[in-house]
């Protein structure tokens, strides 16, 4: 009954919250005049920093790499446990451009609010389109800005890291961009999938990674960067679980 009662007082706080930020989001694309829209959309960052902060028994625990400057492009890969990732990983202190399925960008306020900050839509199964997203982020790398990926495509079913798809490091070597590795762990529980109710208290521990340059790289490489990223990833989600990287690759049994 308290776990109801708290998810219930979680969702309208959310809701509040969403509506709330977005005529300050309008006002902002008004008048930003940035063409990669870089103050809006850290501006819709802050929404799920807030969100996380509707959330009490969420402890987020944010370690790692310093990014000095947060106009230096990077492709920023991570890891993906639940929907509670994406205001989590807004925690990360510089705006990036996410990628994200088309049909979000067609639901009311989140969509609008999405649009506004500049993210990108990608079609699944749509070539064509999928291609246009691609040149979308380029321009937003060649514009001095962060471009954000889940590589796994859709959230973990178990909590292990799956497969990575090609598309992020494809898109690093040809922008010559460091690629940026992002771990995350205890997110996993935190919204059970095809439920309302969250998960109990919960430490989030999120990480960035060293920057892996691709200066040198060619399309050729695209499999082995690709893997390295990977298990750089696997094995600091590992290390936080005090357990072997195979238990966290969900690839390990199919070796």
């Amino acid at each position: 009954m308290w776990n109801s009662l708290r998810s219930i007082w979680i969702w309208f706080a959310s809701a509040v919250i969403i509506v709330a930020w977005l005529p300050l989001l309008a006002v902002s694309r008004l008048f930003e005049r940035d063409p990669v829209r870089y103050r809006t959309g850290r501006l819709f960052r802050t929404v799920g920093i807030a969100l996380a902060k509707a959330n009490p028994s969420w402890h987020i625990e944010v370690s790692g790499e310093k990014i000095e400057n947060p106009r230096r492009p990077y492709v920023v890969v991570s890891n993906h446990q639940s929907m509670a990732d994406i205001p989590i990983v807004s925690h990360l202190p510089w705006e990036m451009k996410w990628l994200g399925k088309a049909e979000l960008f067609r639901l009311p306020i989140i969509g609008w609010m999405m649009k506004l900050s500049g993210d990108i839509p990608v079609e699944r199964g749509d070539r064509r389109k999928s291609a246009v997203a691609f040149i979308h982020a380029l321009k937003y790398l060649e514009q001095h800005c962060s471009v954000m990926f889940f590589p796994e495509g859709t959230r973990s079913m178990d909590g292990r890291v799956q497969r990575f798809a090609d598309g992020a490091f494809q898109l690093a070597i040809k922008a010559k961009a460091a690629i940026l590795p992002v771990a995350l762990d205890g997110s996993f529980d935190c919204l059970p999938k095809k439920s309302w109710k969250f998960g109990p208290p919960l430490t989030i521990r999120i990480k960035v990674l060293p920057p892996v340059e691709t200066a040198s790289c060619t399309l050729e490489d695209v499999a082995v960067l690709r893997d390295k990223v990977r298990q750089m990833i696997v094995q600091q989600v590992a290390e936080w679980r005090q357990t072997d990287s195979s238990s966290v690759d969900a690839l390990a049994e199919r070796v």
